[in-house]
């Protein structure tokens, strides 16, 4: 059985599980990036829907579980996405949304611990030993947690309750999709054993085939193998690890992360763009949706930061500190506009270009004053008012002329 096809243990009932040591929660959200996208298309609920770019070019982000049955996944070429299943709808990532509902979330998992190890937009470790005592044993947070993301956000998770790092996790992905799982100490060995060794974390490709070319099939016959074989077959250090989990033995604990301080939008071309122009403008809508997303969140910030990604994927950032904190697409816009011309490309041809503030700060905590003496009041007036304008006719109802239509018909 290859990793892609791991299946949950029928012998584990969580309802049976004793989960007073199980202090480790893995969160994962089910097709996080599908199922934000679906909340704005809900007639497409139950429809095979992929995730990425309305183009051939470039790759799967993300795919609805109808969309993988007819063996879509993520990063696959859209262009064999579309051989696969010409059937299934397309849809256009929104990273602004995706980062949206990701801090939304993760606020909800730091309401419950400090204790928070986010993996990825996606996914965290939590350590809720500290929670008990106020909300309930480790199976209610965790049933709570879900209730509340479910309520909450509109989509799903799944989650996996355990007293290590690897076991949870492994109990979260078996239990995909909307599902919790509990592994209790006493139970770990029965939950390990009969997965493949797929299962076990470090176990690529060629580790996996290097361990079935032994006869090591499963988990439990890694565990029944000598240390000393295991590491002459896979090397020292893997050896070790492998004999480790294969016993649901993992040390590690959860590291807290502070959350993400900046607030950034990037935009990768249809084709490959070589205008100055083009790119400029880009900026300009990026700029203006950066700010609006702060302007919303009650940030302000110092730092602008430009990226650029070339035709051959190489990838370069830029960034400037501004003397004080700003909220205003004009004054990112205007940073952004210098940092690209500094850099000279001349006609390089350009993938994607990407506007992120950093060095957020509460609008609150930085005086009225500081931000009116390095920005021209006006410019905040009216980026307020068109704050008002999305707010009551949609995004985009109010643009900047330049974004109105293609560069040639504004020269």
């Amino acid at each position: 059985m290859s990793r892609n096809q791991i299946r949950r243990p029928d012998a584990t009932n969580i309802a049976d599980a004793d989960d007073r040591e199980c202090t480790i929660l893995h969160i994962d959200m089910d097709a996080f990036y599908a199922s934000v996208s679906l909340l704005e298309h809900p007639h497409l609920v139950g429809r095979p829907v992929i995730i990425g770019g309305a183009a051939n070019r470039g790759v799967v982000l993300s795919a609805t579980y109808e969309a993988r049955e007819l063996g879509i996944h993520s990063a696959m070429p859209m262009s064999r996405a579309r051989r696969l299943a010409p059937q299934a709808v397309v849809l256009s990532p929104d990273f602004a949304r995706y980062s949206d509902v990701s801090a939304s979330v993760m606020t909800l998992f730091r309401s419950v611990t400090p204790l928070v190890e986010p993996l990825s937009l996606d996914e965290a470790f939590l350590d809720v030993a500290g929670a008990r005592r106020r909300i309930g044993s480790p199976r209610q947070i965790a049933a709570q947690i879900r209730d509340r993301i479910h309520d909450e956000q509109g989509i799903t998770c799944s989650v996996g309750v355990a007293a290590s790092k690897f076991v949870a996790k492994l109990a979260s992905t078996l239990c995909k999709p909307d599902g919790l799982q509990v592994v209790a100490p006493h139970q770990v060995i029965a939950f390990l054993h009969p997965l493949p060794v797929g299962a076990l974390s470090g176990v690529g490709e060629k580790t996996e085939e290097a361990l079935f070319r032994f006869g090591l099939k499963t988990v439990g016959d890694v565990a029944a193998t000598p240390l000393g074989t295991l590491q002459r077959i896979v090397g020292q250090a893997t050896g070790k690890q492998l004999a480790d989990l294969s016993w649901g033995r993992d040390p590690r604990r959860v590291q807290p992360q502070e959350p993400d301080r900046s607030i950034g939008a990037e935009e990768t071309f249809d084709t490959d763009v070589d205008d100055p122009e083009i790119v400029i403008r880009e900026l300009l809508r990026l700029s203006d949706k950066v700010a609006a997303r702060m302007r919303a969140n009650g940030y302000v910030g110092r730092t602008i930061q430009l990226k650029i990604r070339f035709a051959d994927f190489s990838t370069i950032t830029r960034s400037r500190s501004l003397k004080d904190h700003t909220d205003t697409g004009h004054e990112i816009y205007s940073t952004a506009v210098e940092l690209f011309a500094g850099l000279g490309l001349q006609r390089a041809r350009l993938r994607l270009v990407g506007v992120r503030v950093a060095g957020l700060a509460s609008a609150g905590s930085v005086p009225e004053q500081l931000l009116l003496e390095r920005i021209e009041p006006a410019w905040r007036d009216v980026e307020q008012a068109v704050d008002r304008l999305s707010e009551r006719f949609g995004s985009g109802a109010v643009q900047p002329a330049r974004l109105v239509g293609p560069p040639e018909e504004l020269a």
